[in-house]
């Protein structure tokens, strides 16, 4: 096989493993919000039940979820939701979102209650919404917060992503497997490391450069 037939379909595996980090990225942010709302929400029963799916899925691997959100639907109800190459994109998309929402849910309700009380009162004296007092006064301060967590959060999706292929997601490292084993060619091995390494130090520039934009506090 040669390099250019190798590259071709090396790029075309981490197509999609840019597509399932981006579509993750955009799924489980605002959906992270709602678990979180949901995780301090004073109806007490909708907080438990919220906090006890949060610790289920932080307790347990995301290669166990994709087994799960995979196949569990067919073996139980005898109905298959993922079928096909798209249908394996989805069940590992719908896997991830979850389990990083989760994730994300706990890293919102974290910044959220590190900002003083004192500021939601201040507030409420000036005679500010609450729906005011978070988009003019919380939002930003909670964003510079979470903005060093989530980073680590958004570099570990990145390397997770190569997760997919236990349900044979046909992204970077599915393909470079079937080399190894088929053609017995390793160089694409460390190829793809040069793939991932980029990939992250673009994360890495963007987060830092997203750091000292929002350090106006800092002297």
């Amino acid at each position: 096989m040669s390099f250019a037939s190798v590259n071709a379909l090396l790029l075309q595996g981490f197509g999609v493993t840019c597509l399932l980090f981006l579509l993750t990225l955009v799924f489980s942010l605002p959906l992270g919000l709602v678990v979180m709302f949901g995780s301090i929400c004073r109806f007490r029963p909708l907080r438990i039940v919220t906090r006890a799916f949060v610790w289920i899925i932080r307790g347990t691997p995301l290669m166990l979820q994709l087994f799960v959100v995979f196949y569990v639907p067919g073996m139980l109800f005898h109905v298959r939701l993922f079928g096909g190459d798209n249908g394996r994109f989805l069940a590992a998309l719908v896997a991830f979102v979850i389990n990083y929402a989760c994730y994300f849910s706990e890293i919102y309700r974290g910044g959220l209650e590190s900002i003083p009380r004192g500021q939601y009162e201040a507030a409420q004296v000036l005679g500010m919404t609450r729906r005011e007092t978070f988009f003019r006064v919380i939002l930003m301060q909670l964003v510079k917060r979470i903005l060093a967590p989530m980073s680590n959060e958004v570099i570990t999706l990145v390397k997770d992503t190569s997760l997919a292929r236990v349900i044979i997601v046909a992204e970077i490292f599915y393909v470079n497997e079937t080399f190894i084993l088929s053609k017995s060619i390793v160089w694409p091995l460390f190829y793809i490391g040069v793939f991932f390494l980029v990939f992250v130090g673009a994360l890495t520039l963007l987060f830092r450069f997203l750091e000292k934009k929002l350090s106006y506090y800092n002297i």
